[in-house]
Parts: structure tokens; C-alpha cells; sequence
């Protein structure tokens, strides 16, 4: 009839007027019956007032570094410290009396140099972002998940639990290192695994899981995979791996090897064998198993997907051995498929074949970890080694999926986590922690505050946010529901509220540690 290609603004209301000249001559007008509203106002007011916030912390240091503010401030924060300092016979504080009486930790203390502060602030930025996006992200497309398929301008929220994943692997190799280090033995070490693996899944299905304002506990419908669950059994795993085959001298550069350049690959060839025959599962399961009802290596959600042909195969192989293993009921039954493509069937993203993908991607993350132990102090090696890593990565990434959403071999998916979505989030991983390791560690430019404290905290923040979702200050009643404003409003409040008590945590030397 017409043709008209006009760019339609949010919450406007719009009307086509269709003429009819002729018999062979017809017009078509768009009109404008009530003008759209810029939904984006809210993000730069929110971004001036948080800009404005960190100005003035930041001129609030600047003046605590001059001596007689700094004292004054000490003063009325702690006047009897401060008298009994000065009545005593130490007489008046001078600045070093000053700074150690402050019950805030020194940011660059000999004690605080030995843990890197840049993996801290990954992994409580990642956090951060994932608290945010969970609790409605100002209700924006870009903050929502993906509905199958995505690509490398995907949602924010698809690239929050990968790197997370990311980072735990990284502190495997860290902390297991560190234990072996000063006496552990191993069983004792893998005991502390699988305790601390227990302890995460059990969080995960009876704790997160279930959603008691709905009423108690029902074992008959209760999900049993999700993501503590999944992080679980990725850190069994992938820390157990680590345990098995860790070599002494590996990491000192000790043990000889015919490449130098793969020194901290090649003690570890059997983990890597290990890692690639998971992927050769993972890659026969998905594309060779047999689905009643769906064709072989079906990858598509189902639904109305694919013109409807398969409305029973959402997930391909992946819901089917959730449904198998697990039973429909106790498996995620609102998948993010449902809304665009209309799946009835249940799906669970944190499901068991998608496990194999994250011990892959948690153990590139403790490749990193195995980087900055192998190359200690030696930034340059560290950095260019991250760098390669992710060039590496994302080459992989434009192989596997052409370098487009819908027509490559393996497509990007969180919902599946395929292969070449853990290739193009590590490919991100690395840059990210390229990037914040030079800022914090190497040049010191960022403390990495604010997301450092959560990052600290990371557990008892994601296990917090989740419990006391629907619970005031957290969640309120809207006036407006379909508000930008307000749901940002309300999504900040409560992620902001989140950094503040980690902040108090740290400040009081409070770590909840599983």
C-alpha cells in the first residue's frame, strides 16, 4: 500500500493516515498524536549526580592530605582518641600519630601489596553491574537479557556472570598457590573444595532458589540448577583440576620446558586435555544426541522460532537433558525465549550441559590467575600475555560465528552458553582485566573503589541482594510502572545501598567467606 520508514520514539502515540487520490494514486501521512519522551534523560541525570558525588569525595581527599583539616577531622570523629593523645605523654599527634590511630585501612600497605587489588575490583564490578541488571536495570533494553542469540552489541547482562565465572577462576589459581605455598597438604586443601562447593550449591537451591513471599518451601517444584549452584560445581572442578595437577617449581620457573614461551601452559598439559575432552562432549551432545520431535544439532528456541516448526525443542539438546535428568518442574520456567517467541516449554539457562562451557571459561580465568603468578612483578610480560590471550579469543569467536548473529557454525548465546559465547566473553575477560590491572596495580592510578569493597564481599552481597530483593529499601511501590525514571531511581537505590554495607563490612574487617 505505502512505504514510509520513520524512526518511532518511546511512549509516543502515532497515527497513519492513508489517502486515496485515485485509483492508482494513494498518500500516506504519519501523524503525531502525542510526542515521544526521551528515555535517556534519566541515565544522564543519574550519571551527573554520581559524577557530582565522586567530585566531592575526591576534594574531600585532596583536603584530608592537609595536616591541620585532617587533625581537625580526627578530632570531632573521635574527640576522647584525640584528648587522651594529647594529655598523654606522647604529647600532641603529629601526622604519623594521626594516620595510625585512623581505623581506615591504609589503601597501599605493605599487607594490603600482597593481594591485587585489580582482581577484587573485577570481580565487584562485575558483581555491582549483575546486582543491577538483576534488580530491573531502569527497565532499558540494554540492561535486559537477550532473548536467544546475541552478538558482540548483546546486552550488558550477558557479559556479568561470564566474567564472574572469570575472576573466580583466577583466584583458584591464586589462593590454591597461596595455600600450598604456606604447608597445606593437598587433601586437606581438597577438603576445603569441596566443603566450600557443598556450601554454594546448597546456598543456591535452598536459599536464592526458592521464593518465600510466595510461601514455604515446595520440594515438589523447587529448581534445583541455578547460578550458586553452577558456581559450585564449576569450582569443584575446575580447583580440584588445579589441585590434581599442580607441579612444584611450575610456578617458579624451575622446571625446564622446551618452549619458554608456554611456561606457564605446558607443565599443564594434562589439564588442557582434560578441558578439550569436555568440549569434544559438549560439542557431540549438543549437535550429534538424538531429541524426539527436534532435528539433530538444533540450537534454536523454539516457540514461534524458526517459523514455528519445532515449538517443543527450545534448547535443542540442552533442555532435553535438563527435562531427562532433572524433570520440567524442577528446572527455570520462565525462560527469556518466552516473551518474543512465545516457548512453552520450560528452560534452564544455569542447566547441566551449559556447566561444561563455564569450567571452560572458569579455567581461562585461571590461566590469568597462572599468568600473574608465573610472572610476578613483571608487568610488561603480564599485560602482553593478557593482551594475546584476548586476541586469541576473539579470533576463535569470528571463526565459530562468522562474525554475525545468526549464521555461523556455533552462534553466540548466553542462554546456551556455547562455545563461542565463552571465546568472546573471555576475549572481553581479559581486556577488562588488562585494563583494570594497569590502573590499580601497575600505575596505581584507581584504588578501585567503590567496586573494590564488594568485590571483597562478593558472596554475602549476591546471596544479600537476592534475599532482600522484594524487602524495603530495596523495593517500593511506583507510582508509574512503565517509568524509566522511577525504575532507575529504585535499581540504583538499591545497588548503591549494597556498595555502602560492603563499605561498612570492610571498614569493620567483616568478610564472609564460604
Amino acid at each position: 500500500l505505502c512505504r514510509i520508514e520513520y524512526h518511532f520514539g518511546e511512549f509516543g502515540n502515532y497515527s497513519l493516515v492513508v489517502k486515496t487520490l485515485s485509483t492508482s494514486t494513494k498518500t500516506c501521512d504519519l501523524v503525531i498524536n502525542e510526542g515521544p519522551i526521551n528515555s535517556y534523560l534519566p541515565i544522564l541525570f543519574a550519571f551527573l549526580v554520581y559524577m557530582g558525588i565522586l567530585a566531592i569525595l575526591i576534594v574531600g581527599r585532596l583536603f584530608m592530605k592537609i595536616d591541620p583539616v585532617r587533625n581537625w577531622v580526627y578530632k570531632k570523629l573521635n574527640p576522647r582518641e584525640t584528648d587522651r593523645l594529647i594529655n598523654s605523654e606522647l604529647g600532641s599527634p603529629n601526622t604519623t600519630d594521626s594516620v595510625s590511630s585512623d581505623p581506615t585501612p591504609r589503601l597501599w600497605s605493605t599487607a594490603s601489596r600482597q593481594r591485587l587489588r585489580s582482581l577484587d575490583t573485577f570481580r565487584g564490578l562485575s558483581l555491582i553491574i549483575m546486582v543491577f541488571v538483576n534488580y530491573g536495570g531502569g527497565k532499558y533494553w540494554f540492561f535486559k537479557h537477550e532473548s536467544w542469540n546475541g552478538h558482540l552489541s548483546a546486552p550488558i547482562s550477558h557479559r556479568l556472570f561470564s566474567r564472574f565465572v572469570f575472576i573466580m577462576g583466577t583466584s583458584i589459581s591464586l589462593s590454591l598457590s597461596s595455600m600450598l605455598r604456606w604447608g597445606s597438604s593437598k587433601r586437606k586443601v581438597l577438603g576445603k573444595i569441596l566443603w566450600r562447593s557443598f556450601l554454594l550449591i546448597l546456598l543456591g537451591i535452598i536459599v536464592v532458589n526458592p521464593n518465600y513471599c510466595l510461601g514455604p518451601l515446595s520440594w515438589d517444584s523447587l529448581r534445583i540448577p541455578g547460578v550458586l549452584q553452577r558456581l559450585g560445581f564449576t569450582y569443584l572442578v575446575v580447583a580440584a583440576l588445579e589441585l590434581l595437577f599442580t607441579r612444584a617449581g611450575a610456578e617458579s620457573g624451575t622446571l625446564e620446558t622446551p618452549c619458554p614461551a608456554l611456561q606457564d601452559i605446558l607443565p599443564y598439559w594434562p589439564q588442557w586435555i582434560f578441558i578439550l575432552v569436555l568440549e569434544a562432549i559438549w560439542l557431540c551432545l549438543t549437535f550429534l544426541l538424538p531429541v524426539p520431535g527436534c532435528p539433530r544439532g538444533y540450537l534454536g528456541p523454539g516457540g514461534i522460532g524458526d517459523f514455528g516448526n519445532y515449538p517443543n525443542c527450545t534448547g535443542g539438546a540442552a533442555g532435553y537433558i535438563d527435562r531427562l535428568l532433572l524433570g520440567e518442574k524442577h528446572i527455570y520456567q520462565h525462560p527469556s525465549s518466552s516473551v518474543i517467541y512465545q516457548t512453552t516449554m520450560p528452560y534452564d539457562p544455569e542447566g547441566i550441559l551449559g556447566t561444561i562451557n563455564t569450567i571452560f571459561m572458569a579455567f581461562l580465568g585461571l590461566q590469568a590467575g597462572k599468568i600473574i603468578l608465573f610472572y610476578k612483578d613483571q608487568h610488561k610480560q603480564i599485560m602482553s600475555r593478557f593482551f594475546i590471550w584476548s586476541i586469541v579469543m576473539g579470533i576463535i569467536s569470528a571463526i565459530l560465528t562468522k562474525c554475525s548473529k545468526e549464521e555461523g557454525f556455533i552462534p553466540i548465546n548466553k542462554n546456551l552458553w556455547s562455545l563461542s559465547y565463552v571465546t568472546t566473553m573471555s576475549c572481553f575477560a581479559f581486556i577488562l582485566l588488562l585494563l583494570i590491572y594497569y590502573l590499580v596495580d601497575v600505575r596505581r592510578l584507581w584504588s578501585g573503589a567503590p567496586f573494590f569493597y564488594p568485590g571483597m564481599n562478593s558472596i554475602l552481597v549476591y546471596i544479600g541482594h537476592e534475599v532482600f530483593e522484594n524487602y524495603f529499601p530495596f523495593k517500593w511501590k511506583m507510582q508509574d510502572s512503565q517509568s524509566h525514571a522511577e525504575h532507575l531511581t529504585q535499581n540504583l537505590t538499591a545497588t548503591t545501598l549494597w556498595v555502602i554495607i560492603s563499605y561498612l563490612l570492610y571498614r569493620r574487617r567483616i568478610f564472609w567467606k564460604i
